[in-house]
């Protein structure tokens, strides 16, 4: 029996050597461009990055033309002005689903992870201010019997 749990505690020390944080890699295609897929409520965005002078295509359109916004082109251009990047690279974007804010969202997620997919050296910088997590929120569905997922109908006595 404590043969056994001697074994064990080697076994374990053993393995627990052997783990090693994962290595970040540079993930590029054949035509020098950095891919990521990136979402947020409803929204998927698929990104493709290149250097270049800066331009951003999104759905064919130019992103200003497309996201009018301006609180929405902030959230956009953060990873680039986060890692001193703003007018270095070409960005083509796909956009699906959703409202223009969960579309921005997507696409900022998209942008942080095809940047780590660049240059593995930007993932600390890029994951301690929170580009690199999904953002998990969804709408919270209606209920039956009630006007929207919380608000009642309005109750009368008499």
């Amino acid at each position: 029996m404590l043969e056994d749990v001697e074994e064990r505690r080697e076994y374990l020390k053993k393995v627990n050597s052997t783990n090693k944080p994962p290595v970040y890699k540079r993930k590029v295609n054949e035509n020098g461009e950095a891919y990521a897929i990136g979402s947020r409520k409803r929204s998927k965005a698929k990104v493709w990055l290149r250097p270049g002078t800066g331009d951003i295509v999104v759905n064919g359109r130019s992103w200003v033309d497309y996201f009018r916004r301006l609180d929405q082109r902030d959230k956009i251009l953060k990873p680039f002005g986060l890692l001193r990047l703003t007018g270095s690279m070409d960005v083509t974007c796909e956009v699906k689903g959703g409202g223009t804010t969960g579309q921005a969202e997507a696409f900022r997620h998209a942008l942080a992870r095809a940047l780590q997919n660049w240059n593995p050296e930007y993932r600390p910088t890029m994951k301690e201010n929170g580009f690199l997590t999904r953002d998990s929120r969804e709408v919270e569905p209606k209920k039956y019997g009630r006007k929207k997922a919380r608000k009642s109908f309005q109750w009368v006595k008499r």
